[in-house]
């Protein structure tokens, strides 16, 4: 890495439900899946992805992606996802907002009112997604996610809010589901810093539990995050979670490939029928719509939908005489 390789980095800002998405392309990348280029990346742009996220430029809770080509001619754009610890496999806000940008910036041709399918790739797999116009902006994003399952059930943890049970399911990722219903803590942004704790104290336990390990790529392997939920209004179907990942990141929107893993479960243990929409709300306020649209043997295909707006375009640059080069991180 040279500065000047930093220096000059155009980016698009999006947010989904409140959940920053930082879009730049890097470049051409070595490999020949974006799951392939996203371990290259992992070997050569850490740097950048630091330069990305950190401040001063990035927070602790910024998430991103560098655009990059489909898997094969089928898809329409792959991206390789960042954020302040790493790259993830999934990411399902960052997919509703890479989908919004595409058609924003022309990539894709849309009809003022209607729907435009975009195809996109992302390490996890592909993922056939629709945009929905409305007089000439795109008004939500749906998405049909990797096949998601549930891995274990009815895990048993002691941590210092109590005992909790914790079901393991892939949407993308592998997530650990945590009811707070009963515990003195809340899914709530006043909550955040106990929910963090509750995290850490989840995969302290689970982090390498047999169920976190990916029966097909150990590339997508391990306990990516916590899902800690709570019910609205007493209907089972409307749910508030903290989605708490990587090393204590906290996820500002319901969490898409996580709002996936739930769906999992939910159908696993009967409380979601195919076709029934559930409605998961993240920290900041946003909600998104998810439904189990089939089944096939133990996984599930579910459609996830949602917004993202534009709100800033970019050009970085890293002064030569900066003593905090890349910058630094705060929690």
């Amino acid at each position: 890495m040279t500065r000047d390789s930093l220096d000059g980095i155009r980016a698009d800002d999006y947010h989904t439900a409140g959940e920053p998405f930082r879009i730049v392309d890097l470049g051409p990348m070595g490999g020949s899946t974006v799951l392939d280029r996203r371990s290259w990346a992992m070997n050569h742009l850490d740097d950048h992805r630091r330069f990305l996220v950190h401040e001063p430029r990035g927070h602790a809770g910024m998430y991103g992606g560098m655009v990059v080509p489909p898997d094969d001619d089928a898809g329409n754009i792959g991206v390789v996802f960042f954020h302040k610890d790493g790259f993830s496999t999934a990411c399902g806000h960052g997919t509703i907002a890479l989908a919004t940008w595409a058609v924003d910036t022309g990539r894709i041709a849309a009809p003022v009112n209607g729907e435009v399918p975009v195809v996109i790739d992302v390490p996890s797999g592909r993922l056939p997604t629709v945009a929905r116009l409305l007089d000439g902006c795109v008004a939500s994003v749906r998405f049909t996610n990797v096949p998601s399952y549930v891995s274990a059930t009815d895990l048993k943890v002691q941590t210092s809010f109590g005992p909790v049970t914790a079901h393991v399911s892939f949407g993308g990722a592998f997530y650990a589901s945590v009811a707070v219903d009963d515990l003195n803590v809340t899914a709530t942004a006043d909550r955040v810093d106990d929910l963090i704790a509750l995290d850490r104290e989840v995969r302290a336990v689970l982090g390498d539990h047999p169920s976190c390990c990916h029966p097909d790529d150990d590339r997508l392997s391990g306990l990516y995050g916590s899902i800690l939920h709570e019910t609205l209004d007493g209907d089972p179907l409307h749910q508030q979670n903290v989605t708490v990942f990587a090393d204590g990141q906290v996820d500002r929107s319901p969490c898409g490939s996580g709002t996936s893993a739930r769906l999992a479960l939910l159908h696993h243990l009967g409380m979601v029928d195919v076709g029934e929409a559930f409605q998961n709300r993240g920290v900041a306020g946003g909600e998104f719509t998810g439904r189990v649209v089939a089944t096939t043997g133990d996984t599930v295909t579910t459609t996830i939908e949602g917004s993202a707006y534009r709100h800033a375009t970019s050009t970085f640059h890293l002064d030569p005489h900066d003593p905090l080069g890349s910058g630094f991180l705060f929690r």
